[in-house]
């Protein structure tokens, strides 16, 4: 048969055009998929936009990016850091002094620039007028503390009148009440040169009142406890006095009086069930200050007062996530930590272990304790980082900073 198109070899080129075609077609829906795996396959030829000029310029052509900003620096960090280290480390002693007059708070204050004092006993002389003075010698602002739960344990009862025990608060007020009474108590401390109030007593107990915390915990039922310290507390913020929960991680069912010795709580696993829920939340109380008792608590301290154990404040720090000031109870007048070790030598070993404040209330030796811990600080037995940690959240929870 003859072939009756024009030209043969045209119909072999024509078929290897739709040939081409189909293979372009095809090319150009593979490339689109590849650019947008979502898009819909039409079977028409997908136009494929020609690389841009910016895409196609080599890469050191390409724009860099802008680094991020450097985060501001801590103001708090940047004033400790500033500070001498003697006077540094001076930010995290809380001295007691005489309560009778401004003589000696004065003398420790000027010598020293101590970052706290503590006026305990029965005397109120200094908190009838003197205060002002002493403030005003410190280059940092002071921290001027009372340990005023009610009950057994209150300094200005013969001055603003009487705060029933916390036992006895919790049986005959409700948490609103509470709130009310420490407000007032606060007021009054504020009006008298007070900024910090060694309470309230977090330690569950339903131990006879007169035992070592007894009355001047709130209830054996943690929750109770919670409930009245958190109102407590809330109380003493109305009037901008720091409260200081104690004494983590439980001294409410110990075996003894850590005034008098050593003595050792339940376990770690049973204070988990009692003692320490209080502290579970820890924000729900505010800004506040944690004191830790001389207590060793199998399981956790290896034998050791709390106060001197890094294991201690391992677990506020780590378990309980408390970010505020860490302090010690007395270094200075309880025999669990004076049988073992000497007042300097504790002060050492606490700020080492992880406490920001060290309280002893005896009085006297400030000098002797800042020599040692310079000379700590030079052999390395106490790490400057440390130092540098501890006065940050100092100078940051009185707002120095």
């Amino acid at each position: 048969m003859r072939d009756e198109r024009p030209n043969g070899r045209c119909g072999g080129r024509n078929a290897r055009t739709r040939v081409l075609l189909v293979f372009t077609a095809v090319g150009a829906v593979l490339a689109a998929l590849l650019h947008d795996p979502g898009a819909p396959v039409t079977g028409r030829p997908v136009a494929v936009p020609a690389p841009s000029a910016a895409s196609s310029a080599s890469s050191s052509e390409r724009p860099t990016r802008t680094a991020e900003p450097a985060p501001a620096p801590d103001p708090c960090a940047v004033r400790a850091a500033a500070l001498p280290l003697r006077a540094r480390l001076a930010q995290l002693l809380m001295v007691g002094v005489d309560p009778r007059g401004t003589a000696d708070a004065l003398r420790v204050v000027q010598a020293e620039q101590v970052g706290g004092i503590f006026i305990g006993g029965e005397d109120t002389g200094l908190l009838t007028g003197g205060l002002a003075a002493v403030r005003a010698a410190a280059a940092v602002p002071l921290v001027v503390a009372v340990d005023d739960e009610g009950g057994r344990v209150q300094r200005v009862e013969a001055l603003d009148g009487p705060l029933p025990s916390a036992r006895r608060m919790a049986a005959d007020m409700s948490p609103e009440q509470v709130r009310a009474v420490a407000r007032d108590r606060a007021l009054a401390l504020r009006g008298r040169g007070v900024s910090m109030d060694l309470a309230p007593v977090v330690d569950t107990s339903g131990q006879p009142d007169r035992t070592v915390i007894g009355d001047r915990s709130f209830s054996p039922d943690p929750a109770v406890t919670a409930a009245y310290a958190q109102a407590f507390a809330q109380g003493l913020h109305e009037a901008g006095v720091t409260p200081v929960l104690k004494h983590f991680p439980g001294h409410g069912n110990t075996n003894g009086d850590s005034h008098r010795g050593a003595v050792t709580s339940p376990p770690l696993e049973a204070l988990r069930r009692t003692d320490l829920l209080p502290y579970q939340d820890i924000g729900r109380y505010g800004r506040v200050v944690v004191m830790l008792g001389h207590i060793d608590v199998p399981g956790l301290t290896g034998g050791r007062p709390a106060t001197l154990s890094a294991e201690a404040y391992a677990l506020l720090r780590g378990e309980f996530g408390f970010t505020g000031p860490a302090m010690t109870d007395d270094l200075g007048a309880m025999r669990a930590v004076t049988d073992l070790v000497d007042l300097p030598e504790a002060v050492r070993q606490a700020l080492t272990a992880g406490a920001d404040i060290a309280l002893w209330s005896s009085g006297g030796r400030t000098g002797e304790v800042l020599d040692h811990l310079e000379a700590s600080v030079a052999s390395g037995a106490l790490p400057l980082a440390r130092v540098d940690e501890a006065a940050r959240r100092v100078l940051g929870a009185k707002d120095a900073c």
